[in-house]
């Protein structure tokens, strides 16, 4: 239970003595959790110092309930896509998220603690006839440029799981990873090469912006650097123009362990065309991960009845998939989730501010969004040219 709510003044009387508001950075970044961390990595890697500033504790938030499922196939399929933002634009996107679990796997063999960072292919099944043409048709665009990708019939589908869906693409270079250990080992490899300092349970207020750097007053002192980057999540992102987001909820479940998940074809990330749609991942202890029911009001449920309700929605849901299994949950929660209108997240530099920058990774694939997020800020920050900045930018 919550002992306590609102903002405490007896424990703003004692500073923490190991803080130290001296130093100028070269980049601060609000927010540590995958967004953040992930920031941080790309930056100390090109030689610049770094300052997280994180008002609770690192992956403490929307971290925490990331259920860790990688793809490169996003929310909007790619031939809808090329509708919306052009074939060169589109494809250029679905490569750049192909490319950014392959840096994710780099940064996940380099940290001291192993984020159980596995390579997948995904099945994204046709949840009913009418669907199966937009898969075909999705099938036909990624084959045509150049993705590896599969069809499989009704009766394949049927050969290789204990289910029968009318048609499924199935594509290969996704991955799976526990974004909790991820993020916590990044933030130790970062301590250790000691180019980052964390500031935990420190909230970040009003930032004044000069021609030289950036002021980020704190409740402790003023935190100085050269470049703010904002990854704050699915929280309110303090930015004058209105960019076009929309936040929600939902729900996942972890199952209990299961010992033999050998009917499960290679373990493969699975997904569904309808919307909202169901998704499920296997983890290292033989438990399933699933989540779904996404719903409108934008805060995390606080009703333990309800979420235990959508659990039991969710657990019958893969039940159907896996009749064979003995499927029992053991995890339940429900998480605050944000996507934009558009379906591209937004990363960039604010419209009007030279020196503030943005890692607003709204979307389904939002830890794959940060890696080529941070890649495409530390551009920005180094004063690189990076083409496909234009992609994501805000003010688009």
């Amino acid at each position: 239970m919550d002992l306590h709510n609102g903002r405490l003044y007896w424990p703003s009387t004692l500073k923490d003595k190991n803080r130290s508001f001296d130093k100028h950075y070269d980049v601060a970044i609000i927010g540590g959790g995958m967004s953040g961390a992930l920031c941080a990595y790309s930056l100390t890697e090109a030689g610049l110092n770094v300052a997280i500033i994180e008002k609770r504790t690192m992956a403490s938030g929307s971290s925490a309930a990331n259920t860790g499922l990688l793809q490169f196939s996003n929310d909007i399929m790619l031939h809808d896509l090329i509708d919306q933002i052009g074939e060169e634009k589109a494809v250029r996107f679905y490569k750049l998220c192909l490319e950014a679990i392959d840096n994710l796997e780099r940064v996940a063999m380099n940290l001291p603690l192993s984020p159980e960072f596995i390579r997948r292919k995904s099945i994204y099944y046709a949840s009913s006839t009418r669907h199966v043409s937009k898969l075909k048709k999705e099938y036909k665009v990624l084959k045509e440029h150049g993705f590896a990708v599969e069809y499989w019939s009704k009766k394949e589908i049927k050969q290789r799981l204990p289910f029968s869906k009318p048609g499924a693409l199935i594509t290969n270079g996704d991955a799976e990873v526990n974004p909790y250990r991820f993020v916590n080992g990044i933030i130790d490899y970062l301590k250790a090469g000691q180019k980052t300092t964390i500031f935990e349970n420190l909230e970040a207020g009003r930032v004044e912006e000069a021609a030289d750097g950036v002021n980020i007053h704190t409740s402790e002192g003023i935190i100085q650097a050269s470049h703010l980057v904002h990854a704050t999540g699915y929280e309110t992102p303090p930015i004058d123009k209105k960019i076009g987001t929309e936040v929600n909820r939902s729900y996942a479940i972890a199952t209990e362990p299961i010992e033999d998940l050998s009917q499960w074809h290679e373990r493969a990330l699975i997904w569904e065309t309808k919307r909202p749609y169901l998704y499920m991942r296997s983890t290292v202890d033989n438990r399933i991960i699933a989540g779904g029911l996404d719903e409108d009001p934008p805060e995390a449920p606080q009703n333990e009845k309800k979420i235990e309700k959508r659990g039991k929605q969710i657990e019958k849901e893969v039940q159907k998939l896996f009749p064979d299994l003995d499927i029992k949950m053991d995890y339940a929660w429900g998480a605050s989730f944000g996507e934009s209108l558009d379906n591209l997240p937004y990363i960039g530099k604010h419209p009007e501010k030279e020196r503030t920058y943005y890692l607003l990774c709204y979307g389904g694939n939002g830890t794959v969004y940060s890696m080529l997020g941070s890649n495409i800020l530390r551009d920005l920050i180094l004063n690189r040219t990076n083409q496909d900045a234009d992609i994501v930018k805000l003010d688009r």
